[in-house]
């Protein structure tokens, strides 16, 4: 239930924000979208503080994010999320939406990326312990809320690849009880935060980071 209830925030958060978006002077749907970067930036530096202040990560972050980048521009991720963004805009009749990629791209990574996706997902599945998804449903409610008052309808279909990647974790999740460990847990935070305000720096200065091309870090992070 944890999955289908996020993806159930994320819809309705994202149709609420295009609602309020249609009274929305241009300059402050701009403007709107440079604070959702400030904000995502500070999430995401409380979120890496908070276990980095229990340890040291310095090499562990340098190492992930280096292997992960390599890794990662080399797959292209962010080519094949784009290309899979292109294929539901057409799809969706969204073709002459110019904001409908970055919409779904920036909000996909925004709510995809980070230790409570994965840890809620697998405690859903091995514990039959919904709360931390829940929890990240209102989260996710609010941040989609607010994104899709400026990037419109394309941050809906971003419970698309949210639904599909917490619903196989949890079908999977004995198997992934090992991400559960402290060590684990701590490294995936922290990495997943360091992405989190990458995705916040691509809302105030658009297409600085190829955020999607850096995900392998996180394996990386897991595997050390």
């Amino acid at each position: 239930m944890g999955t289908i209830v996020n993806v159930g925030a994320i819809v309705a958060g994202g149709l609420g924000g295009m609602l309020l978006g249609k009274y929305l002077k241009q300059s402050t749907q701009e403007l709107l979208m440079k604070i959702n970067g400030v904000c995502v930036l500070f999430l995401a530096i409380s979120g890496a503080m908070e276990s980095m202040l229990h340890g040291s990560f310095s090499m562990m972050l340098i190492v992930s994010l280096a292997i992960g980048a390599i890794v990662g521009d080399w797959i292209d991720i962010e080519g094949w999320l784009e290309r899979f963004g292109a294929w539901l805009k057409q799809k969706s009749g969204n073709a002459k939406n110019k904001l409908f990629m970055e919409g779904f791209v920036t909000t996909t990574l925004t709510v995809c990326i980070g230790a409570m996706a994965i840890v809620g997902a697998i405690q859903d599945g091995v514990f039959h312990d919904p709360s931390t998804l829940y929890a990240k449903s209102l989260l996710d409610f609010i941040i989609v809320f607010v994104l899709s008052a400026s990037l419109g309808v394309g941050c809906v279909f971003s419970a698309i690849p949210v639904g599909l990647l917490q619903g196989t974790i949890t079908v999977l999740s004995s198997f992934l009880v090992f991400l559960l460990a402290d060590g684990a847990l701590d490294n995936l935070s922290v990495v997943g935060n360091v992405l989190i305000f990458c995705v916040g720096v691509n809302l105030i200065w658009p297409k600085t980071i190829k955020v999607a091309n850096l995900l392998p870090a996180l394996l990386i992070a897991l595997f050390l």
